[in-house]
C-alpha cells in the first residue's frame, strides 16, 4: 500500500476528518474502515493515516512494536501538514490514535489549524490498570473534544470516567455495552456494532456542526 492517505467521502465536504489508528491495527483495519465509512456517509470527508512504525509492518522491515505514544506527537503533525485539507480540519483516532491526536490537539487549534477533536474508544488507562491514568493533559484542554465510548470498554468505563476531572471542553458519548472498538453484545444490548457507528457518525455531525466558523 503506497498511499499516505485512505480518503472516504465527498470532496466537497465542509470538515475533513484525520484519523489515526490504534497500536495494534492498521489503518485499513476492519474496525477503521467501518468507521470511516460511516462518517463518510453523514456528510465527512475522512482521512486516514498510519505511523511509521505500523508502515514498517507492510515492508521488509518487519513488526515493529509502537513506541511510546508522545513519541508520535511529530508524525501526527506532520501528517496534518502533508493533508494540507482545504476544507475545516478535526482531528483524532482510534485508542492510541486519539490519544496521540489529544497531546497535539491544544496547540494546532491555537493556531487555527483545526476546529476540534475526536476520539474514538480513549484508553484511560491500560486495562485492568486503573491507577496508571493517561488523563493529566485532559484536565485543561481547550480544543473542542467529542469522545465517543463503550460503556465497558475496559480502557475506561462509565463509571470510572466521570471521576477524572476532565476538561469543560471535552463531550462524552457513551455507546450501550459497547467494547474498545464500539461493540456492543447484540444478544445482550438489542444494538449491533452498525448501529452504534450511525449513531457516533450522526453525534459526530452534530457535534461538528456547533464548531463550524
Amino acid at each position: 500500500m503506497g498511499e499516505k492517505f485512505l480518503i472516504d467521502g465527498p470532496d466537497d465536504a465542509r470538515v475533513t476528518i484525520l484519523l489515526a489508528h490504534g497500536a495494534g491495527a492498521p489503518m485499513d483495519s476492519a474496525s477503521m474502515t467501518a468507521t470511516a465509512k460511516a462518517l463518510a456517509v453523514t456528510g465527512f470527508r475522512v482521512a486516514r493515516f498510519e505511523f511509521g512504525y505500523m508502515a514498517a509492518r507492510r515492508t521488509a522491515e518487519g513488526r515493529k512494536p509502537p513506541p511510546r505514544a508522545e513519541m508520535l506527537n511529530p508524525e501526527y503533525k506532520a501528517a496534518v501538514a502533508e493533508l494540507d485539507a482545504k476544507t475545516q480540519l478535526i482531528i483524532g483516532g482510534k485508542s492510541m490514535g486519539g490519544r496521540v491526536a489529544s497531546m497535539v490537539a491544544e496547540d494546532l487549534h491555537s493556531t487555527a489549524k483545526i476546529i476540534g477533536l475526536l476520539c474514538l474508544g480513549y484508553p484511560f488507562h491500560p486495562p485492568g490498570k486503573p491507577e496508571q491514568l493517561r488523563t493529566k493533559h485532559l484536565s485543561g484542554l481547550a480544543a473542542p473534544t467529542l469522545i465517543c465510548q463503550g460503556t465497558r470498554d475496559e480502557f475506561g468505563t462509565r463509571e470510572e470516567v466521570p471521576g477524572y476531572g476532565l476538561s469543560k471542553a471535552i463531550e462524552l458519548l457513551w455507546l450501550e455495552d459497547g467494547d474498545h472498538d464500539l461493540k456492543p453484545r447484540k444478544s445482550l444490548s438489542g444494538f449491533s456494532a452498525a448501529d452504534h457507528l450511525r449513531t457516533m457518525a450522526e453525534a459526530v455531525a452534530t457535534w461538528a456542526g456547533r464548531l463550524e466558523r
